[in-house]
């Protein structure tokens, strides 16, 4: 467990979580064909902005093996990136379509995809570890966009800030005394999408406020 807990990444047959291992088991029998492993960053490494998503989606990152690739959400996302200047190449929905991230590095508050798309708060908690990790290890890091209330609240206690004195609201700029910016944006789900709480006006400007807090 304490080998796991300092590592960026989940093995591959994690056992952290029950609830999630005994979905992964269902999901593996079902559609032998898809990822069904705890999903890995993809970008930049060496980037200066993190994105933090929920959770792998079920017929997107948990099919593809990639962040938001196969699904509404990505759509939204990767095409926002593009415009901003955020990758290079075209985003096909596949992890062989050659879509590269400039600057910049997507990863999950929880990296196995949960019931429902709903993990529960001890799987938050158990995942936080590997976010921890990952974020502190990018040696650029400035700004961190987080993509929903779930991903703002473990990103920032990955980054040392306080949920007291940093509530989420989308457009929020949070300056941390540890030195990192976050950025809230409400996540990009197909559900906020189709119900208008989030549009891509509104999603783009959130991207843009991160860019903006690097300086």
């Amino acid at each position: 467990m304490l080998l796991a807990a300092m590592a960026m990444q989940p093995d591959a047959d994690c056992q952290l979580c029950p609830r999630l291992v005994a979905h992964r088991q269902v999901l593996r029998a079902r559609e032998p064909g898809w990822f069904n492993t705890p999903v890995p960053a993809f970008g930049d490494e060496q980037g200066w902005l993190a994105i933090v998503g929920l959770a792998p989606g079920e017929r997107g990152a948990n099919r593809t093996g990639r962040p938001f690739t196969g699904d509404a959400s990505g759509e939204l996302l990767y095409r926002t990136l593009s415009d901003l200047g955020l990758s290079s190449g075209s985003y096909g929905g596949t992890v062989d379509d050659g879509l590269t991230l400039n600057g910049a590095l997507i990863v999950n508050a929880v990296r196995c995809l949960p019931p429902a798309n709903k993990p529960d708060s001890a799987e938050i908690h158990q995942c936080r570890p590997f976010l921890k990790e990952q974020l502190r290890g990018m040696p650029h890091l400035k700004v961190v966009l987080a993509l929903g209330q779930v991903a703002h609240q473990s990103a920032l206690k990955a980054l040392g800030g306080k949920l007291p004195k940093h509530p989420f609201g989308h457009g929020a700029v949070h300056r941390l005394h540890t030195g990192y910016t976050l950025v809230d944006s409400y996540h990009c789900s197909r559900y906020n999408q189709n119900t208008g709480r989030l549009t891509g006006e509104m999603f783009r400007e959130a991207v843009k406020a991160a860019i903006a807090a690097r300086a």
